[in-house]
């Protein structure tokens, strides 16, 4: 069945994320543009998705939880999980390499963490956007301990991404799926990178407002309406 999606999603856990974009907004938005799967990836934390859990159950979306990790080369790697507590414990991991850095709100915004009734009931201290100490070739094998799939995000882009950052795909990688800003590009970037054409390819809108979440336009071809059935469209056929 086809389901439309957004993967890529920030709340006002990412310093760069709008206050405006508490998980009942985001969810709400999400059912009003006729969404069937989202994600909620903030830098580096899994601790907005327990909310999103929650209202994304009463609004009849089907939830991935997970981050936007940021490797030690500050490759941008989206780290999606079927299950709230597979990426619970997949967020503690990365929480113990985060460089000792502190956010300073007034230079970076606030990193607020909400509950499903936007009630805001604690701020993470240590800066989510500064790279972690955790090595881009780590990832993937990191996300399947967790039970989880690896995405490089953005690869498109001029920045934080595979492309930018390293200049190639290594030859020992292991992701299926990549996620591109704007598809159109994908051609072009396999005749650089032979790679890609293994690779399941996702666009999604790295939305940090809210009006910039994904319309109905991009969808997953998955066997059923579960977390679990899209993860296992994400890391196998084509969509």
């Amino acid at each position: 069945m086809k389901l439309y999606y957004d993967l890529h999603i920030h709340s006002c856990l990412s310093p760069c994320g709008d206050d405006d974009m508490l998980p009942s907004n985001i969810v709400g938005m999400a059912m009003l543009k006729g969404l069937d799967v989202i994600a909620v990836t903030d830098h580096c934390s899994c601790k907005n998705c327990p909310a999103v859990k929650a209202l994304a159950e009463n609004y009849g979306i089907v939830a991935l939880f997970g981050m936007e990790l940021t490797t030690s080369e500050e490759v941008h790697v989206l780290c999606l999980f079927d299950e709230l507590e597979k990426a619970m414990s997949f967020g503690e991991y990365v929480s113990t390499k985060y460089l000792p850095v502190q956010n300073e709100p007034e230079i970076f915004g606030r990193q607020q963490i909400a509950d499903e009734d936007d009630n805001i009931i604690g701020e993470e201290q240590t800066l989510l956007i500064n790279a972690t100490q955790i090595d881009f070739d780590e990832v993937f094998d990191l996300c399947e301990r967790y039970g989880g799939v690896m995405i490089p995000a953005h690869i498109d882009k001029n920045a934080n991404s595979l492309l930018a950052n390293l200049g190639f795909i290594p030859n020992d990688s292991k992701f299926t799926c990549v996620e591109l800003k704007h598809k159109g590009y994908y051609e072009e970037l396999c005749k650089k990178h032979p790679y890609l054409k293994k690779c399941n390819v996702i666009s999604d809108s790295d939305a940090h407002y809210l009006g910039d979440i994904n319309e109905r336009i991009h969808y997953i071809e998955a066997a059923e309406r579960t977390a679990k059935s899209v993860i296992s469209a994400l890391k196998g056929k084509n969509i």
